[in-house]
């Protein structure tokens, strides 16, 4: 993904990474940064506030499952996510958000295997495909990233209703 996206979502964005990040990276993007906790989603309004954000990074405190069947649902160009969920959840939580063409990038435990933690069968009833996975080394540690493109539309039943990808994830 390149800096030319018009709209991304950071979902679980809790301390900020890497919505804030990317937000002040990216200054032609507009970010909706997600945290179903009150208390973080306060924390995250001063932080936006504090980096001069305010107009074009909108704090959400709600559930993804919920913001997938909002009028957001489809206008995204990006969802990002870092310890947000297993993947079944993470694919289930963004897909709906994505448009066609659009991705979802993921921050995964160091050295995993995309293949077996992003199936193939199970991305596609969303409407995703694995693009990549790919461990990147920082003066922190490595960052292992699973690039997930949106094919077409997620079909209208996803997201379930909350909790329920959590609970019964679809692989």
């Amino acid at each position: 993904m390149t800096s030319a996206c018009e709209r991304a979502i950071d979902l679980g964005s809790g301390g900020g990474l890497p919505g804030l990040v990317l937000a002040s990276a990216w200054p032609g993007t507009a970010w909706y940064l997600v945290d179903s906790n009150r208390r973080r989603s306060e924390w995250l309004r001063s932080a936006v506030s504090a980096l001069g954000l305010d107009r074009r990074c909108l704090v959400v405190c709600e559930r993804a499952e919920d913001l997938g069947r909002s009028e957001l649902r489809g206008t995204f160009d990006l969802v990002t996510a870092r310890s947000f969920a297993p993947p079944a959840a993470t694919a289930e939580c963004a897909a709906p958000m994505l448009k066609p063409g659009g991705e979802l990038v993921v921050s995964d435990p160091p050295n995993a295997l995309g293949a077996s933690r992003w199936p193939d069968a199970g991305l596609a009833i969303l409407g995703l495909v694995r693009a990549s996975t790919e461990t990147v080394v920082t003066p922190a540690g490595p960052v292992t990233l699973s690039r997930v493109l949106a094919t077409t539309s997620c079909q209208p039943r996803y997201p379930r209703r909350v909790g329920i990808p959590f609970k019964r994830p679809l692989f």
